[in-house]
């Protein structure tokens, strides 16, 4: 009896299967290759790699416990400095003194604040050359914004102004002594003087008249200025400049011409 020939369906699923069994086979020595790699690694490698995991959750572990101290200090040495403003407000300077030196062992914003407090403590005892010590001990600390250094800046430059070289208050507060800085009417008025002390009566008044026009500074402010912007020969009120008469000493005119 004669065997009939295979068909081509036939044959396809001889090979399908044969690739199917080759892939398995395929399979398996890859998954065995890897098991094999992988136990190897760990047998190297496994403590390593276990330290270093248990080193990552201690580091984060710390990490939280650190994050959580400041937090609560913070919140303590915040509660601690309204305290002591309160004392301030009430009039018991001998109590909040007692809480603005353990504040200036805290944080770098805390302690700043604090020596800012004790500062104007001191001024108002008369004490200026230790407020000027503690502003500038503010003004100088990098740890510290620099809205706050500038204010430390202003405050020191302001205690110790009758002692300071007139230069060394130009060079101190120039910067800050421009239009559109927060401390330009403050500044610029110290600045203004210094400049009369170097005999420079035109820089003076120049900035004078800026600051009296500056609608931005407190009236108080700007009315000062622009009487010594007055006796100086400028107008504040105008826009004008002073024009020299035969003599060289400064007139009214005007500042448009």
């Amino acid at each position: 009896m004669a065997v009939p020939p295979q068909t081509p369906v036939t044959n396809a699923a001889a090979a399908r299967r044969q690739s199917e069994q080759s892939g398995v086979f395929m399979r398996e020595v890859d998954d065995a290759l890897r098991q094999d790699q992988f136990e190897t690694f760990l047998r190297r490698y496994g403590k390593l790699v276990i330290a270093a995991i248990v080193i990552g959750l201690l580091a984060f572990a710390a990490y939280l416990f650190w994050h959580h101290r400041q937090k609560a200090e913070a919140e303590a040495a915040s509660e601690q400095l309204v305290l002591a403003l309160d004392d301030l407000d009430a009039g018991n300077a001998a109590k909040a003194q007692q809480k603005l030196a353990a504040l200036t062992q805290t944080d770098a914003g805390h302690a700043a604040l604090a020596r800012l407090a004790q500062a104007g403590i001191a001024l108002d005892k008369g004490r200026t050359e230790e407020a000027a010590k503690l502003y500038s001990q503010v003004a100088s600390d990098t740890n510290v914004g620099q809205p706050v250094r500038d204010l430390a800046t202003v405050r020191e430059v302001g205690a110790a102004f009758d002692k300071l070289p007139p230069q060394t208050v130009v060079d101190r507060l120039s910067a800050l002594a421009q239009p559109g800085n927060a401390w330009f009417g403050v500044a610029g008025e110290m600045v203004g003087m210094a400049y009369l002390k170097q005999g420079k009566p035109k820089e003076a008044g120049l900035l004078f008249v800026k600051i009296a026009k500056d609608k931005t500074q407190p009236d108080g402010l700007r009315t000062r200025v622009r009487q010594l912007a007055g006796q100086l020969g400028y107008d504040a009120l105008d826009d004008v400049v002073p024009v020299s008469d035969e003599d060289g000493a400064p007139a009214q005119g005007s500042a448009g011409e």
